[in-house]
């Protein structure tokens, strides 16, 4: 497993209700992530997610750090294969241009809603390829290089996206399938674990490193994220009551299916949930909160990084 080579970062996801209400309660809510503590903002996407619902994740990431002079920003996750790598490296380009040094960039397959993927013009059968030959020109164009590739999805000739991103922009991919972890191996500074629990996430971000070694990567400087629901309250039956219809109403499952890797109840509960994954090797946690509303949620969630870190 690798060596954390920073202090552990604990980042809260921003509500979705947040963009809806506009750009006073957008500056509002991050002033108030930045006054509890948080080490930075996650963000997701999505274009047309169980009947339509969607967010763009690189359009909010620039309304994120316009607003926001200090908060990073991490994508988890874009769904990369939905787009054309040129025209992403260009927007990550002009983002880190906005706010050098502030973006993760996150990248998953999707498919959880295979009709979003179908709307968007793209075969659900072939979105993990697709997300390969993007991202390998998506990490050319982000070093500046001039690009000519021709794949089964994508032909390219001699693309340049300047300037090049400076400091460079991390790529981490999630997934929890076996193609998810070789395309970290082979293109990520990172892999973002999802409802997996502790001893998964240890286990797999050893196959990422390892994989890495045998696709001739040199030494890299691991960054893996844990990104995970987490429901807040008084009593963990209150946490649970507030949890459980939050992920049921987006994903339409049971919750039972998450309930074993989604930790609820008080800060101290979630913390002592959470701080296995810390010791499963997880550099950074995201962590999407709910609660009785926006604010305890937030100061909840504070409340729990303040005893992890400790």
């Amino acid at each position: 497993m690798s060596e954390r080579a920073a202090p552990l970062r604990v980042g809260v996801r921003v509500p979705h209700a947040t963009f809806a209400g506009g750009a006073e309660r957008l500056h509002a809510t991050l002033a108030t992530v930045e006054a509890l503590g948080f080490d930075h903002v996650t963000l997701g996407d999505h274009v047309s997610f169980r009947g339509g619902r969607g967010y763009d994740g690189l359009v909010q990431a620039a309304a994120v750090v316009a607003a926001s002079p200090r908060l990073p920003v991490h994508l988890a996750v874009y769904l990369l294969a939905l787009r054309h790598p040129v025209l992403v490296a260009r927007q990550l380009a002009s983002l880190a241009e906005l706010a050098p040094g502030r973006v993760v960039f996150g990248v998953g397959v999707g498919g959880d809603d295979r009709h979003e993927v179908e709307v968007c013009g793209v075969d659900p059968t072939v979105r993990g390829h697709r997300t390969d030959e993007a991202l390998e020109i998506v990490r050319g164009l982000l070093a500046g290089e001039p690009v000519t590739f021709h794949g089964a999805c994508f032909d390219v000739d001699d693309a340049r996206i300047l300037p090049a991103p400076s400091p460079p922009i991390p790529i981490l991919v999630g997934g929890r399938s076996d193609a998810a972890v070789r395309r970290a191996a082979r293109f990520a500074d990172g892999w973002i674990g999802v409802w997996v629990t502790p001893e998964r996430f240890a286990a797999t971000a050893e196959a990422v490193e390892v994989g890495a070694a045998g696709f001739g990567r040199g030494a890299t400087a691991w960054r893996h994220e844990l990104l995970v629901w987490c429901g807040f309250g008084e009593t963990r039956g209150a946490a649970r009551a507030s949890l459980a219809p939050a992920m049921e109403d987006l994903y339409r499952i049971p919750f039972e299916r998450f309930e074993r890797t989604s930790p609820y109840g008080t800060p101290a509960d979630v913390a002592g949930a959470l701080s296995a994954y810390v010791d499963a090797g997880a550099h950074t946690i995201d962590v999407i909160a709910v609660g009785a509303d926006q604010q305890q949620a937030l100061e909840a969630a504070a409340a729990a990084r303040e005893r992890l870190l400790a």
